[in-house]
C-alpha cells in the first residue's frame, strides 16, 4: 500500500455523485413518493379506524397533531435558500453593519427542524400513550405505527427535497440584481 496522507484507508473518490438536474429531479421525485406514503399512511389509519376496527379506539384529532406540525415542518425548512444560510460577515448576529437576513434564515430554518422533530416525537408519544400503555393488540396497535411511519416518511421526505433543491450544478449561474 502507498504511503498517503488520507484520512480514510480507502480511496471513496469513485464514490463522488455527479451533481446534475438528473439527480435533482431524481430526489423530488423520491420526496414526493416518500411524502405520498406518509400521507398514505395516515389516511389509512383513519380510514381503518371509522370503517374496519372493531375496537373502540379510534383515530382522533390528537392523532393528526403530529402530521399537522411535521407537513409545516417540511414547509418553512423547504422555503429557506441554503445561500442565505452561509453569509460570510463578521456581523452577522449583531444587527448593526451585518447581514440580518442569515441569522433570520438560520433561526426559521431551526423552527422548522423543531416542527419536524416535535411531529415525530409527537407520533411516538401517541403511541406510546394511547396504544402502549393501555396494551391493545395489533389491529388496534398498527394506528399507531402508521402514524409514526407518516411522520418518519415526511421528515425523510424533507430531508431529501431539502439536498436536493440544494445541489448546485457546474453549470448553474446565479443573477441576481
Amino acid at each position: 500500500m502507498e504511503n498517503s496522507n488520507h484520512l480514510f484507508r480507502f480511496n471513496l473518490s469513485m464514490l463522488h455523485l455527479p451533481k446534475s438536474a438528473k439527480l435533482r429531479s431524481f430526489g423530488v421525485y423520491l420526496a414526493g413518493g416518500l411524502y405520498a406514503i406518509g400521507f398514505w399512511s395516515i389516511i389509512d389509519a383513519a380510514i381503518y379506524s371509522k370503517t374496519v376496527n372493531a375496537s373502540i379506539v379510534h383515530v382522533t384529532f390528537v392523532d393528526w397533531i403530529p402530521f399537522i406540525c411535521s407537513t409545516l415542518g417540511m414547509l418553512i425548512v423547504n422555503s429557506i435558500e441554503k445561500s442565505n444560510l452561509f453569509v460570510d460577515s463578521n456581523n452577522s448576529f449583531s444587527g448593526s453593519g451585518g447581514n440580518t437576513n442569515a441569522w433570520a434564515a438560520r433561526v426559521i430554518l431551526f423552527l422548522g427542524f423543531a416542527l419536524l422533530a416535535g411531529g415525530l416525537a409527537g407520533s411516538f408519544m401517541v403511541f406510546i400513550l394511547k396504544f402502549l400503555l393501555k396494551q391493545y393488540t395489533f389491529p388496534t396497535l398498527g394506528m399507531g405505527v402508521s402514524n409514526i411511519v407518516c411522520n418518519a416518511c415526511i421528515m425523510l421526505s424533507c430531508i431529501t427535497l431539502w439536498l436536493s433543491q440544494n445541489i448546485e450544478d457546474e453549470y448553474s449561474y446565479n443573477l441576481a440584481l
